[in-house]
């Protein structure tokens, strides 16, 4: 029988780690072991991070509309509670993109759950 060489393939998968890790410091961009160490990490880190980006943006929309509603002389748990009872579509995001764009409607908004 012919001898099978597998020296492309095992180089071929140590190209595509090292690809992977292009910028990376140290030996973790040139040495494979240490380059797949980083990958998985990266990768650990990316999705967590993936869902902790969501925690961010409602943060932030929580607190743009508590800065826009307390103009109007209301907390931002007593409107979301009277914008519950109202019987809103309007979600956080699209509240915060009103209040900081079209501070008129987001004031007719506050004035009509008011009521």
């Amino acid at each position: 029988m012919a001898r099978i060489k597998r020296g492309t393939i095992s180089m071929k998968r140590r190209r595509n780690v090292l690809k992977q890790t292009k910028g990376y410091r140290f030996g973790r961009s040139t040495k494979e072991r240490q380059a797949k160490e980083a990958i998985r990490h990266a990768g650990a880190h990316a999705f967590a991070h993936r869902r902790d980006k969501k925690n961010d943006f409602r943060r932030l929309w929580q607190t743009r509309i508590n800065a826009a509603i307390r103009e109007h002389g209301m907390s931002y748990s007593v409107f979301m509670g009277a914008l519950g009872k109202y019987g809103s579509i309007l979600n956080r995001k699209m509240l915060s993109e009103i209040a900081a764009e079209q501070p008129e409607t987001f004031g007719r908004i506050v004035e009509a759950v008011k009521k």
